[in-house]
């Protein structure tokens, strides 16, 4: 069995670490894999890029600048949605050739354009795809809020407020002559994910299942946390929470509802505020030191996993307060470390946190339930078990083995 894993990147963003996961997860459990991407980082051998002489970067900015003129020259949503107008066909390279199962992953952003999309469904081919966001099952938009056209028809789309509001149906209406009669599987990341899936009309007369994301747990691993803390120059006196995100100011990640939080321990909790501290890790991360009521402790974005790893365990709590989200890695990463996680009653977060068993799961966009969550999980006569569990269900339900074999199953049809 040969699979051909499909990304944009190769290691930015979360859908192309959940890729390069899922490459290493294949190839140690007898799946022999390679990975095709426009954005390559690393010299591994078995992950391949476009050549360099396919200028790429025109057609990036040839698609964000039809978004923009069809959204009446505003920038707001020409990076919520993705028309793919243009893209490179990979289809006559080698590791197309190669491959008896074609997986497709993100491959948004000027990398593979419907026409590209539509020769690798024409090639006969069995082709895979995880679903990351809902992109392959609405019009144009990654995730759809509270909009359900993609169930039927998307028109009007609400992302786009210019004279471009039949562009989504342009592009769904491509979408669904293009699925029919293929030999497409579908795969959320999340129940939740494949369960919106089933809704949409584009899924229709099409397999959609569930899988999760898969994690070296051998690398994300409980460690001594104090010797982690001074690896990061972290204080060893204090209980820490860590919010992680690419881009912190994202207004998904949800980072207000965590400075409200804050400021509710302040005022409700006296015990907390004097012994606690937030990690804020990822893009813009000076940016909001100064925005929480503690102590905060910026860390630029780590690329290294073993780093991270090392960060996760000089942790107490991991706190996710994300607005819509599917199945967020960086859950996955700290239960695999052992780090209890609260987060908000959305998408899949609820799937991956077991409610007061090895976190806690906030009702939705209720910052003083967020903070209730913070100060529970952090009691010291509870803590360690919560721990354990985390880590016990990550092995479970993360392990490399465990998320390659149900792969395997649907690669075998």
């Amino acid at each position: 069995m040969r699979v051909l894993i499909v990304n944009t990147a190769e290691r930015t963003g979360g859908a192309a670490i959940a890729a390069n996961r899922l490459l290493n997860a294949l190839n140690n459990n007898g799946v022999e894999a390679r990975m095709l991407v426009r954005d390559r980082k690393t010299d591994a051998p078995e992950v391949f890029n476009i050549p360099r002489s396919w200028n790429l970067k025109p057609k990036f900015l040839w698609e964000r600048g039809v978004i923009w003129m069809a959204n009446g020259l505003k920038k707001q949503g020409i990076f919520q949605v993705d028309i793919a107008n243009t893209g490179t066909d990979i289809t006559a390279m080698d590791e197309f050739r190669w491959a008896d199962v074609i997986h497709l992953h993100w491959v948004n952003q000027g990398f593979l354009s419907l026409k590209n999309l539509d020769r690798i469904l024409v090639s006969g081919k069995p082709v895979v795809v995880t679903l990351h966001d809902q992109w392959y099952f609405t019009g144009i938009c990654h995730y759809s809020g509270g909009c359900e056209k993609y169930q039927t028809q998307c028109e009007k789309c609400p992302m786009l407020k210019g004279r471009g509001e039949d562009l989504a149906r342009r592009v769904f209406d491509r979408k669904l002559a293009m699925y029919e009669g293929r030999n497409i599987t579908f795969v959320g990341c999340s129940r939740w994910m494949a369960d919106l899936a089933c809704k949409s009309r584009l899924t229709q007369g099409h397999t959609v299942t569930n899988i999760p994301n898969a994690i070296d747990t051998s690398v994300f691993k409980p460690m001594d946390k104090q010797a982690a803390r001074v690896r990061h120059n972290l204080p060893t006196d204090k209980k820490l929470l860590l919010f992680g995100a690419q881009r912190i100011t994202d207004e998904r990640k949800g980072f207000s509802f965590l400075t409200e939080a804050c400021e509710h321990i302040s005022m409700h909790h006296p015990t907390l505020p004097g012994n606690l501290g937030v990690v804020v890790l990822g893009g813009d991360a000076e940016k909001v030191k100064s925005a929480l009521p503690l102590p905060v402790y910026p860390v630029n974005y780590l690329s290294n996993e073993a780093e991270i790893a090392e960060l996760y365990n000089a942790v107490d709590l991991f706190v996710t307060p994300s607005l819509q989200d599917n199945l967020p890695n960086t859950i996955v990463e700290a239960m695999s470390c052992g780090v209890p996680c609260v987060g908000f009653n959305v998408g899949g977060i609820p799937e991956m946190i077991n409610h007061k068993q090895d976190g806690y799961v906030a009702d939705y966009c209720d910052s003083i339930d967020f903070a209730q969550g913070i100060s529970w999980c952090l009691n010291d006569s509870r803590h360690p078990s919560l721990c354990k569990a985390a880590r016990d269900d990550a092995l479970a339900t993360y392990s490399e083995s465990a998320v390659a074999q149900h792969y395997l199953k649907v690669y075998q049809g």
